[in-house]
């Protein structure tokens, strides 16, 4: 279940290609039969996003020495983490009890198997599930233990403040978390990977880690079964700012070899051909239209390859893209979109102005409510809210919309939630996004919505019905209506009381004014499944056993095991899978070359 059967004897290494480092390889493997295959380095990482990174930074803890080779620039080091907001998931943690929030890994295993529902064979050594549930047992027990600590003793931090996110709303036993659980770190997602940045750049100082910036592989290399290397294509000199798409043009080959390599080069969120290929017939039709919440370079060109050279991939249709997706203002790469975390205040209805049931509440169930509006025939819902919503209830994923917290001013942070005005970021969107339109009347903003929406499809005497009767409810403590429910018990937990969910008010209330309407898109973010690895990260093949010298972490490998959330993530989990497969792949791999 562990170490690969051919344990690998590190040899001396070249790190920078140099003659005396390649003669010291030969003369260690004199006596064997034929010419001494060339090592540049003990291990290869190929992605240099969060995963790689950790990786890497286990390998030259241990004296290991590592290439790091991927397709962008030094600019773009720490990949799709570096533009999130950073949450990660931890069970019974200090900041729970302080928020007087009950949990337990007891709590978290139902809440995560519940969410999950391994139902591809997760008993047999072949199920496309066996490793993804160990996976998840690993990690739960990893996110209720060492992981806070760990992370701690290399300086992060996180908001006193605990988020509840993806709260299910269908039964105790299904999707969701129980309890809040969502823990955003003080520097958002730069936060999360400064520790991990620090200590590859050291690594890169002391000469154990090298980078190959620019550098697409395109092929693994093999010899008699097992991966040797990897091959491609040198790219141009890139000057384009983090994020922003890079050229294509090929000025050279390349060729590295080592004993291991790891695949951590991330999902496939920005290729959205691949997306609709693998899309599930449980979530409707694929969407004609969706925006893209990760960088043009999250291609997913590498799953295919390390297909090639005999890694399986499991679970190709789970994937989580985000329903509340808007239109970037100002965008920095093609389609760029941005989430919204909203609080359950907020009315959502698909795109004919009819109120979509439980659990399509803002905060509930993402991939349930992504399955809702696909059955509609359209791409986008509407939220409908006022300003007195906006700005208590809003938060914009990603580190550039959240500055405060970016650069780890908690007092700052704090005091922009707990104000009435509306968050700076969020406002830029009111007034600069394509998506949203606002009015003093229900009859005028359905007028913007039509006019936005280029149709008829909204009529405003049944929209303003709906909400009419929503507003009637929210004037008791007890009520019939789902997302007024929803505040109740929204408000009951403290954090969201102070800083996250306004008191029950009717939408329609002047005072509470003006209305406005967004268009929520679909936002393409997480592949789920991917190339199927055991508990040390080694790649698995069809027949159930490891492919020697081929390991992967992060995204590309389901976040750990091909699938470590099943169908459904929790939050704060994706960065947290990063982390610990990286980990676990690094460890594995530096005991391999030992």
């Amino acid at each position: 279940m562990g170490l690969d059967d051919h344990t690998i004897n590190r040899r001396s290494v070249l790190v920078g290609g140099s003659v005396a480092a390649a003669g010291l390889v030969a003369s260690s493997l004199a006596g064997q039969a034929g010419a001494a295959p060339r090592q540049d380095a003990d291990v290869i990482v190929v992605g240099h996003g969060l995963a790689g990174l950790v990786a890497a930074s286990e390998l030259a803890a241990a004296g290991r020495s590592v290439i790091v080779v991927d397709q962008e620039s030094r600019a773009n080091l720490g990949g799709q983490a570096h533009w999130s907001l950073g949450g990660l998931f931890f069970v019974n943690s200090p900041e729970q009890r302080q928020c007087q929030i009950r949990d337990s890994i007891e709590l978290a295993r139902a809440d995560w198997f519940g969410s999950a529902g391994f139902d591809r064979k997760p008993h047999d050594r072949l199920g496309e599930d066996y490793w993804a549930r160990q996976w998840a047992e690993s990690y739960l027990n990893f996110a209720a233990g060492e992981k806070r600590s760990w992370l701690e003793r290399k300086g992060v931090r996180w908001v006193p403040v605990v988020g509840w996110a993806e709260r299910g709303g269908t039964s105790a036993s299904g999707h969701g978390n129980s309890v809040p659980r969502f823990h955003m770190t003080l520097g958002t997602g730069p936060g999360v990977v400064e520790p991990f940045r620090n200590a590859v750049l050291d690594g890169e100082r002391r000469r154990r880690i090298s980078f190959r910036f620019r550098h697409r592989v395109d092929e693994m290399i093999t010899d008699g079964g097992r991966v040797t290397g990897v091959r491609g294509k040198k790219l141009a000199a890139s000057n384009a700012p983090r994020g922003v798409k890079s050229n294509r043009t090929v000025v050279g080959d390349f060729e590295l070899r080592a004993p291991i390599t790891i695949v951590a080069s991330g999902g496939i969120g920005a290729n959205h051909d691949l997306i609709r290929q693998n899309w599930p017939s449980r979530l409707g039709t694929p969407p004609k239209t969706m925006v893209t919440g990760v960088p043009a370079h999250v291609d997913g060109r590498m799953l295919a390859i390390t297909e090639a050279a005999g890694g399986r991939i499991v679970n190709r249709d789970r994937m989580w893209h985000y329903t509340e997706g808007l239109k970037n203002h100002s965008p920095i790469w093609p389609d760029h979109g941005i989430r919204v975390l909203g609080a359950p205040s907020s009315m959502w209805f698909d795109a004919e102005g009819n109120r979509f049931d439980s659990p399509a509440i803002p905060s509930y169930d993402t991939l349930e409510t992504l399955a809702m509006i696909k059955r509609t025939g359209y791409d986008y819902s509407w939220f409908v809210l006022n300003k007195k919503i906006i700005s208590k209830e809003f938060i914009l994923s990603g580190s550039e919309q959240n500055p405060e917290l970016t650069r780890k001013d908690l007092v700052a942070y704090l005091a922009s939630r707990a104000l009435d005005d509306v968050p700076k970021s969020v406002q830029k969107f009111v007034d600069k996004g394509v998506d949203f339109v606002q009015a003093r009347s229900v009859d005028d903003l359905v007028r913007k919505m039509n006019r936005l929406a280029g149709s008829d499809l909204v009529d405003a005497g049944k929209l303003r019905a709906q909400i009419v009767q929503r507003d009637r409810q929210v004037h008791n403590p007890f009520t019939k209506d789902p997302g007024v429910m929803g505040i109740h018990n929204s408000r009951n937990y403290l954090g969201d009381n102070i800083v996250r969910t306004v008191e029950p008010h009717p939408i329609l209330d002047p005072a509470a004014g003006p209305l406005i309407a967004i268009r929520m898109n679909i936002l393409t973010r997480k592949t789920l499944g991917g190339l199927q690895t055991n508990l040390s990260g080694q790649v698995m093949n069809d027949g159930g056993t490891p492919v020697p010298g081929l390991y992967a972490a992060g995204e590309a490998s389901g976040f750990g095991g091909g699938g470590v959330h099943g169908y459904n993530a929790l939050e704060g989990t994706f960065l947290g899978g990063c982390l610990f497969s990286g980990r676990a792949a690094g460890r594995a791999a530096a005991r391999a070359t030992s």
